[in-house]
């Protein structure tokens, strides 16, 4: 068997259900509304979920009585939870492919690419299979998890192997990247492909290898304020701060590029 591109599919969830992901309490989102307070909501890909949580407590710091409330996931299915009616201020999507679901439904203003993140191959600290490069996981007896393609670290997966010439059979195919990490934390598989970022936000439960192949397969994340943003003017703040030299500084600690 080989890696094949499963077959085409939507990620469609209702309207009601998207409306509770923000509204109710969710693994993906974290609130700290205070009664009577303003809010602003922003819909950010998995892989933003530590640094867009410090910078979510930093602009609560500097904005008394106003709480930030996140909705982390995939970004293929929280663009189509926005074209769907989820109210939502901000979006951050971890590529300009999911971000384009939502400009072209005219919900978005102008995007802007904030920072850059590349895979790495995510191993068990102690490499029970002994991978040492991107070639081991086409070992038939190396179990590999991997991002679905329609999600961004999927596609980036698919990109870096077949710039390789590889081809890879995983045994999972996850909807976010911090399920396809969580496959290799539980030891549940041998390997996967994920963000640097990811890895290096697990704390030393797992380790990574870096690959040439990453390069040629580099995810932009754009940012945009939301054309009907209940927050009003708390989503452009918002994003004034990712964007700002206290952003960078958050996004490169953790292992983001620049772009």
């Amino acid at each position: 068997m080989v890696f094949r591109r499963p077959s085409r599919w939507a990620v469609v969830l209702p309207v009601a259900l998207a409306l509770a992901v923000v509204s109710g309490c969710g693994s993906g989102e974290q609130a700290s509304a205070g009664d009577g307070g303003k809010e602003v909501t922003v819909f950010a890909a998995a892989s933003l979920t530590e640094t867009f949580t410090e910078l979510g407590k930093a602009f609560e710091a500097t904005h008394p009585g106003t709480a930030v409330r996140f909705n982390f996931g995939s970004s293929a299915t929280l663009a189509q939870q926005i074209v769907q009616g989820a109210p939502a201020d901000v979006f951050a999507a971890a590529s300009p492919a999911t971000m384009k679901t939502v400009t072209d439904a005219s919900l978005a203003g102008p995007p802007v690419t904030f920072v850059r993140n590349k895979l790495q191959i995510a191993l068990p600290a102690d490499n029970p299979a002994k991978v040492d490069e991107l070639k081991d996981l086409t070992d038939p007896n190396v179990k590999v998890a991997l991002c679905a393609e329609q999600v961004p670290c999927g596609a980036a997966a698919v990109k870096a192997l077949d710039a390789a010439g590889l081809k890879v059979t995983p045994v999972t195919l996850e909807q976010d990247v911090k399920a396809t990490l969580t496959k290799v934390e539980l030891g549940e598989v041998d390997a996967a492909l994920v963000y640097r970022t990811d890895v290096i936000a697990s704390g030393g439960k797992v380790r990574g290898i870096a690959f040439p192949e990453a390069g040629q397969a580099v995810n932009d994340y754009p940012i945009a304020t939301l054309a009907k943003a209940p927050g009003g003017d708390l989503a452009k703040q918002f994003v004034d701060l990712v964007l700002s030299q206290q952003g960078e500084d958050v996004l490169t600690k953790a292992g983001f590029e620049a772009p």
